[in-house]
C-alpha cells in the first residue's frame, strides 16, 4: 500500500509543477486552484507513504521520479529540448532510485 501512496503523490507533484507555467505566476485562476490542490494532495499522499516506507526511501524515489516524469513531460508538452547529458542523467536518476528501491532494509 506504501507504493500505491508513493506513486500518487508523485503522480499529484509531477501533476503540480507541469501547472506551473500555465498558472502564468498564479494569474491563471484554473491552473492555480489545480496546481494547488495537486500539491495538497502531494503532501497528503507522501505522509501517508512515510507511515509504510522509510523516510529517505520515499523521499528519493519521490524526487528522483518526479525529476525524471517532469523533464519527460516537459519534453513532450513544452518542446523543451533534451540533450544527450540529460538522458544520461535521468538514466542515472532511474538507476539509483532502483538501487535504493532494491537494497533497502
Amino acid at each position: 500500500m506504501g507504493y500505491i501512496y508513493l506513486f500518487g503523490a508523485i503522480a499529484f507533484e509531477v501533476l503540480g509543477t507541469m501547472l506551473l507555467p500555465l498558472s502564468q505566476n498564479f494569474t491563471k485562476i484554473i491552473p492555480t486552484v489545480v496546481l494547488l490542490l495537486s500539491y495538497l494532495l502531494s503532501f497528503f499522499l507522501l505522509a501517508l507513504t512515510v507511515q509504510k516506507l522509510p523516510l529517505s526511501i520515499v523521499y528519493a524515489s519521490w524526487a528522483g521520479l518526479g525529476v525524471f516524469s517532469v523533464a519527460i513531460l516537459s519534453s513532450v508538452f513544452y518542446k523543451e529540448v533534451i540533450s544527450f547529458e540529460i538522458i544520461v542523467g535521468l538514466f542515472f536518476i532511474i538507476v539509483g532510485v532502483t538501487l535504493i528501491n532494491i537494497y533497502k532494509e
